[in-house]
């Protein structure tokens, strides 16, 4: 089906306007990163069936859809029309049709977020220590705290020498506790620049008695002064409670106040959801550990500084409404306060929590598979031994980097029509895997389409290989197409090339004159 065309004109519009549309960049990650408009969100063709309704939970939501000139969007365009969505469209000459008309493109992932972050320095001034100083003051047993704003995980990757697990929707909640003293000065980090920002402006709108400050570029400025960061720490921030965290919710609803944030009830929340022309999105802003303990049904888990940071990839709908559940309240203030600025509809739940609550990991909206005879992992592994058999794994790169099924090869599905035929020259039996075995299902279907040769799939995907207790087989050769499906971000990991982190930082100090011309974010700041 080739779809009914729309302009950038008409799409900048719908931005400005705050109407609802849904940008779809139908590439992998890496060429995304690349080259895109500003609310565009990466959702590949290659995932598209899987991640679409939770993405685009509303079958009657705008869609437009592009690439850049790979031919994808009418095979989108027929995926999307088969799970019941109506009103996809495509971008009228797709990314060149954006240039041609004039318009900015932007680069990196989650680029509105860090546009944003800079927008927030360069009007309220944000504090900042640069990585020279603070090393001074460690080195001179300074009175000062360093809370580091990422996921644990990140953290616990590489740190700031001293530096607390602070994810940034804690931070207000939290810092009383470890500064309790307010000559004590707060440092906040992250790995480039947008999270010490936000968190550190976040903490100076709360009202924190102590002198706050942003580490400059974070842990990029860190390494590129030539200091050595920590890995593998663990340190993380204290519960808290009673009078702290009742003052730090006081302090919290205000700075929602200000940005214009709402507050609905149980039964307002059921309201939004029964409006059958808004999309919504609910999202439970705690850490991972407190969701899967217990959590308001319907709520994804969303920790709340990573989706202020990476909201196109929670909510890529822009213009859709968003409520915010946290059963202290102040994450879910702070947050919504900064989605506020973005240019989102935004309320906080009001109550929820002293109802029935469900337990354990975020269940994803998927279509019902595509039929395919399958093999147990232990049959797998007896035609692999005897070599009678191609396993091709089209699950993500990184995972396939760390551990993946013996001799399988690495393929992106939206890719498979240039290796297909390779495949079937083996003139051997072609098994697909996937860490679930979900999208391996839908890569069989795909090359029967396109050879009309059966495949199978392994039971289970790689996560029941490896449950089986199976060997897997780390690193990455003899793939069937390149990992582009990951872009490497210079902010991540220690080992990147000075340049490129010097190039990313270039970057972001250009995002404020770039939001200037291309004019249609909307974005304000308190």
């Amino acid at each position: 089906m080739t779809p009914a065309s729309v302009s950038p004109a008409e799409v900048r519009f719908a931005w400005i306007s705050r109407a609802e549309i849904a940008v779809i960049d139908l590439r992998e990650e890496d060429p995304f990163a690349g080259a895109h408009p500003l609310f565009a969100a990466c959702l590949p063709l290659s995932r598209l069936e899987l991640e679409i309704g939770d993405a685009v939970p509303r079958l009657t939501t705008p869609i437009v859809l592009y690439d850049d000139g790979e031919g994808m969007v009418e095979l989108a365009a027929d995926r999307l029309a088969e799970l019941g969505y109506t009103e996809v469209k495509a971008l009228e000459g797709g990314l060149s049709g954006w240039r041609a008309a004039g318009l900015e493109i932007f680069q990196d992932v989650n680029s509105a977020s860090k546009a944003f972050g800079e927008l927030v320095e360069h009007r309220r001034h944000t504090p900042f220590i640069t990585a020279e100083r603070l090393q001074e003051d460690l080195d001179r047993s300074a009175k000062l705290v360093v809370l580091d704003a990422r996921r644990f995980d990140e953290f616990n990757t590489m740190s700031i020498p001293t530096g607390v697990s602070t994810p940034g929707a804690e931070l207000v909640l939290r810092a009383r506790a470890l500064a309790p003293d307010p000559q004590t000065t707060i440092v906040v980090n992250c790995a480039g620049r947008t999270r010490s920002i936000i968190g550190a402006q976040s903490l100076i709108n709360a009202g924190v008695k102590n002198p706050v400050r942003a580490l400059r570029n974070g842990a990029i400025g860190w390494t590129l002064a030539g200091q050595i960061l920590e890995h593998g720490q663990t340190r993380r921030a204290p519960d808290v409670g009673g009078k702290e965290a009742e003052a730090a919710r006081k302090a919290a609803a205000h700075v929602a106040y200000r940005a214009g944030v709402r507050e609905v009830d149980v039964e307002g929340l059921a309201r939004l959801a029964a409006d059958p022309q808004r999309t919504l999105y609910r999202f439970d802003v705690r850490q991972p550990e407190d969701y899967l303990r217990g959590h308001i049904p319907g709520f994804r888990n969303a920790e709340g500084g990573q989706l202020v940071q990476e909201t196109d990839m929670f909510a890529p709908v822009r213009g859709a409404r968003v409520v915010l559940a946290d059963d202290h309240g102040v994450r879910a203030h702070m947050s919504a306060s900064w989605l506020a600025q973005m240019g989102w509809e935004v309320y906080v739940l009001n109550g929820g929590f002293d109802r029935e609550l469900e337990t354990g990991s975020w269940r994803a909206a998927r279509p019902k598979l595509p039929p395919a005879a399958t093999l147990s992992p232990e049959a797998l592994a007896q035609k692999i031994d005897d070599q009678r058999v191609v396993v091709v794994d089209v699950g993500p790169s990184k995972a396939h980097r760390k551990g993946h099924v013996p001799t399988a090869r690495f393929a992106i599905r939206a890719r498979l029509a240039s290796y297909a035929g390779s495949l079937v020259e083996t003139r051997r039996p072609i098994v697909f895997t996937s860490p679930d075995g979900a999208l391996a299902h839908f890569a069989a279907a795909d090359f029967f389409a396109i050879t009309r040769t059966a495949a199978r799939v392994l039971e289970g995907g790689t996560d029941a290989w490896r449950n089986a207790g199976l060997p897997l087989e780390a690193g990455f050769a003899d793939a069937l197409s390149p990992p582009e499906d990951i872009y490497r971000r210079p902010y991540e990991g220690s080992d990147h090339p000075v340049e490129a982190m010097q190039a990313y930082l270039d970057w972001e100090y250009g995002l404020v004159d770039q939001l200037a011309r291309d004019g249609s974010h909307g974005f304000y700041v308190i």
